[in-house]
């Protein structure tokens, strides 16, 4: 039997394992993409993309496409507002939406601290078809109704056993990447430790035709005597959230007198569904794997963690990893990545998906419907009134203050930058498309001279004002001067890039 050889095999074709293979593509490797399904997964699944996620994607030049789905998903929200004769949900707009916690839709965008920065609406469906074609056109393989079979991982491969309609195949790789989700083949194939809590409780999402739509008004997200409940924004979607224990079978199909009997119980209205069109159920397991390395083999994703779906974090936490990990396995696969550089991968994501899943147990501690949970979310509900607190829980679930521990003093130094304005009306993330970090110079053209070995890895580009800013592939903030000085800017080139080379584009 012959055998397939590329640099990374990524198992999963969800959003996490495409954009990471169309990431690793970019810097030159070869990818190859195993999924078991043969379509994408039709199931109802996020709404939104959250602040940093939609940043990625927009430094892939997939903005204009966000753009275009927002503005479906608006007229959609329209649509059902008038069908049914409630309030539209969306109020002033998307762009003043800043997400919810714990169902409380107080995150007031105008009030965070950067209000351009906002998450982007879009369903999961449609951005697994333009991530699929995006990774296609960067020459990523994928395989589809292929599934893993087995895996032997040494000092310098990887073996890997697949099975599909063809028959047997194998693969040799240099590193694997599992990206299939929270039951993920790799990571019990592999011997990942996956601590953490058991669940609780029992939830459902669906697209459906109901008998009395207006039954169900108000539109959005409620809290009732019996559990959550939200309705709509979309035409059809109903979620429901029950908090009396986890379901008896979590691998049952999930019919339609299941959805309506949990409808009718949390709303207490005399609705009947009529048809699913599409449904899942969830619960509040969560769980992270202890390191998302062991030797040749990766996680990203919810292979990862995985956590109950409160305040939308999981797509934008799966596509951030995948943005952390593209970068340093493609340098690390062509040999021009530093010592220890690959290691960072986990040691900067597993704090910040942790971190997730503690807000998310924090949101369902405030949905419980009894009466000591009622006065705990009065106070929460003060609190994000006032100015500070409408930032902190914005910036909770948004991420944007998550910050990498680089050592460091300066607070901006391991967060992830925005579309910085550039000197003659450049910006930040067009110069990052092809993959290359960005050196923003406001010291007059010292930092420039010393950035300039490292091209093609590194571009750079004259600053606004004397503030400079080195933004490593994943826009991640490496250095920073307010000054003009470069001190630290050797240090943190050759921590990030090596010595200076020009082998590879960007790599």
């Amino acid at each position: 039997m012959e055998t397939a050889q590329f640099d990374v095999v990524v198992v999963g074709a969800g959003p996490t394992g495409l954009f990471l293979a169309a990431e690793l593509a970019l810097y030159g490797c070869s990818v190859l993409v195993v999924e078991r399904q043969a379509q994408p997964d039709a199931t109802i699944k996020a709404g939104s993309v959250g602040v940093l996620g939609a940043e990625a994607l927009a430094r892939r030049g997939l903005g204009p496409l966000l753009d275009a789905e927002e503005a479906k998903m608006a007229a959609g929200m329209a649509e059902l507002a008038k069908s049914t004769g409630g309030v539209n949900p969306i109020g002033q707009g998307l762009k003043k939406i800043g997400g919810h916690f714990a169902g409380l839709f107080l995150i007031d965008q105008s009030r965070q601290r950067e209000p351009e920065r906002r998450f982007r609406a879009i369903q999961q469906l449609a951005l697994e078809r333009y991530l699929g074609e995006h990774a296609q056109s960067r020459g990523v393989t994928v395989w589809r109704e292929t599934e893993l079979v087995s895996f032997d991982a040494t000092e310098r491969a990887v073996e890997i056993e697949l099975t599909s309609a063809r028959g047997e195949q194998r693969v040799r790789a240099q590193y694997l990447v599992g990206c299939d989700g929270g039951r993920s083949r790799v990571r019990k194939l592999a011997g990942f430790d996956f601590p953490g809590t058991e669940p609780t409780m029992t939830g459902h999402q669906a697209i459906v035709t109901l008998d009395h739509p207006e039954r169900l008004l108000p539109l959005g997200w409620r809290r009732t005597p019996h559990g959550m409940m939200a309705f709509g924004p979309v035409p059809g979607r109903i979620f429901m959230a029950q908090f009396d224990g986890p379901p008896p079978d979590r691998n049952a199909p999930v019919t339609r007198e299941e959805l309506e009997a949990s409808l009718r119980h949390v709303s207490g209205a005399d609705v009947r569904i009529l048809e699913v069109r599409s449904a899942t159920r969830f619960t509040d397991n969560a769980r992270q794997a202890a390191t998302y390395r062991l030797g040749r083999v990766l996680l990203a994703g919810d292979a990862a963690h995985v956590h109950s779906p409160f305040g939308g974090q999981g797509l934008n936490l799966g596509l951030m990893d995948a943005c952390n990990l593209g970068w340093k396995l493609a340098a690390t696969v062509h040999g021009t990545a530093p010592p220890g550089l690959l290691d960072t991968y986990t040691a900067e994501r597993h704090p910040v998906a942790a971190a997730v899943l503690e807000n998310t147990r924090a949101q369902l501690a405030l949905m419980r419907p009894d009466f000591a949970t009622t006065a705990l979310r009065n106070v929460v509900t003060q609190l994000m009134g006032t100015d500070d607190g409408n930032r902190y829980f914005g910036e909770l679930i948004s991420g944007v203050r998550a910050r990498y521990d680089l050592g460091h003093d300066d607070p901006l130094v391991g967060c992830t930058g925005k579309n910085y304005a550039l000197a003659g009306g450049a910006d930040a993330f067009a110069l990052m498309a092809g993959g290359a970090a960005l050196l923003v110079d406001g010291t007059g053209g010292a930092a420039s001279a010393l950035g300039a070995p490292y091209a093609p890895r590194v571009t750079t580009a004259p600053a606004l004002d004397t503030c400079s800013y080195l933004l490593r592939p994943d826009a991640c903030v490496a250095w920073t001067s307010a000054d003009g000085s470069i001190d630290g800017l050797q240090s943190a080139l050759e921590r990030w890039f090596g010595a200076p080379q020009t082998r590879g584009a960007a790599a």
